[in-house]
C-alpha cells in the first residue's frame, strides 16, 4: 500500500480522477489526509506508506494546518515527492526535504495571472493617482486634478527582474497599455518574451536610471536579497515607482521607506514585506504614495484548481517515469 498525503478538499474534487489515473498505470495510491484533531498525528505505520504529498491549497489560509502537513513530510521516511501550492522554495522546509533526496515541484504559473493583475491593478492606481482620490474621499473633498496631472502612461519604461511566468504576464499586460518593457534575467530572451529589451541581472543598476517603474518578480535568492538597496534606490529617477510581488526581503525597506519620505522615489505598491504581518508601527501603513496588500496579490477563486490540474499532470507524468514540470533542481 502507498498513499498520497493531500487535503480533503483535493479528495473530494478529484478522487475519481486519482483513482482513474492510478488503474490506468496499475499502481495503488490511496489518498490520505491528516487526522481532524489538530493536536494528533499521524501514526508511524501510515507515514511509512507515504510516497507522494501534494498541497493543493493555499499556505497562508491555515498555517496551523500548513505547519502539520509539511512536519507530516519531514517525517515521512519513505517520501519521494512534494508538490507545492506556491512558486516560491525559500522556505527552510523545502531545503530540508532536498536534503532528504525528496522530488521538489512548484506551482509556478498556477497563480501568474491573478499576480499580473494585482500588480498591474497597483500601477494603474498610482498612475492614475487613485491615493490622492481615496483620501479625498474619506474627507468628503471634491479635489481633481489641477495643476498637477498625471502622466500617460503610453512611452513609460518598466524594468521586471525576473521574467519566469508572472513576470512574463505583467510584461504583457503592460506592453498593451504602451510601456516600453525591459527584462532582467539570467537566461536569454525567447521568442514568447513579451519585453522590448532583455538584459543579464549585471546590467539593473545601468538600467534603474530609465525605469518608471521598477517590478520585482524574481526569487528570494543569495542573489537577490538586498538587491533593491540604498545605492539602486539612489539611481531611480524621482518619478519612479516600486512594484514588489516578490519577496519583501529582496528590499532594503529602510532605505525604500527613506526615499518614499523624502520624495526621492513617487510610490510604490508592496504586497511582501521583510516581517510579515507588516508591523503595525511601520511607516509603510501611513504613507500617501504606497499601496499596500497583505502579501495576497495571488488571491483567487481558480488558484486550488489550477494547482491541482498541475499536479495530477505531474503525477502521470510520474507513473510513467518522465521528467516533472516545475521541479527544484537546485536550493
Amino acid at each position: 500500500m502507498a498513499y498520497l498525503l493531500t487535503t480533503d478538499a483535493f479528495i473530494t474534487r478529484y478522487g475519481e480522477r486519482l483513482s482513474a489515473l492510478c488503474r490506468t498505470h496499475a499502481r495503488d495510491l490511496d489518498p490520505v489526509t491528516l487526522p481532524a484533531d489538530e493536536q494528533v498525528r499521524l501514526d508511524a505505520r501510515t507515514l511509512a506508506e507515504i510516497e507522494v504529498a501534494c498541497f493543493s491549497g493555499n499556505f497562508d489560509t491555515d498555517p496551523v494546518f500548513t505547519r502539520r502537513f509539511l512536519g507530516s513530510t519531514l517525517r515521512a521516511p519513505n517520501l519521494r515527492w512534494v508538490h507545492l501550492p506556491n512558486a516560491g522554495v525559500d522556505h527552510p522546509v523545502f531545503g530540508r526535504l532536498l536534503e532528504q533526496g525528496v522530488r521538489l515541484t512548484t506551482s509556478s504559473g498556477a497563480t501568474a495571472e491573478p499576480i499580473a493583475h494585482t500588480a498591474i491593478a497597483g500601477l494603474l492606481a498610482l498612475a492614475r493617482g487613485w491615493p490622492r482620490w481615496w483620501s479625498a474621499q474619506r474627507r468628503h473633498e471634491w479635489a481633481p486634478h489641477r495643476d498637477q496631472a498625471p502622466r500617460d502612461l503610453r512611452g513609460q519604461t518598466m524594468v521586471i527582474v525576473g521574467l519566469g511566468a508572472i513576470g512574463n504576464e505583467i510584461a504583457r499586460l503592460a506592453q498593451a497599455l504602451g510601456l516600453h518593457v525591459i527584462g532582467v534575467r539570467r537566461r536569454p530572451r525567447r521568442g514568447d518574451d513579451h519585453v522590448d529589451e532583455m538584459h543579464p541581472p549585471s546590467a539593473l543598476h545601468a538600467l534603474l536610471g530609465r525605469a518608471d517603474w521598477v517590478v520585482l518578480s524574481c526569487p528570494l535568492t543569495d542573489e537577490t536579497r538586498g538587491l533593491i538597496d540604498a545605492a539602486a534606490l539612489t539611481r531611480l529617477p524621482a518619478t519612479a515607482h516600486v512594484i514588489n510581488v516578490a519577496r519583501g526581503q529582496i528590499i532594503d525597506e529602510p532605505a525604500l521607506i527613506a526615499a518614499l519620505q523624502d520624495g526621492r522615489l513617487d510610490g510604490a505598491y508592496l504586497d511582501v514585506f521583510a516581517e510579515e504581518p507588516l508591523p503595525t508601527d511601520s511607516p509603510l501603513w501611513d504613507l500617501p504614495n504606497v499601496i499596500i496588500s497583505p502579501h495576497d496579490s495571488a488571491a483567487s477563486t481558480g488558484n486550488s484548481a489550477r494547482v491541482s490540474e498541475l499536479f495530477l499532470r505531474n503525477l502521470e507524468h510520474w507513473l510513467r517515469g518522465e521528467p516533472l514540470e516545475n521541479e527544484v533542481t537546485e536550493r
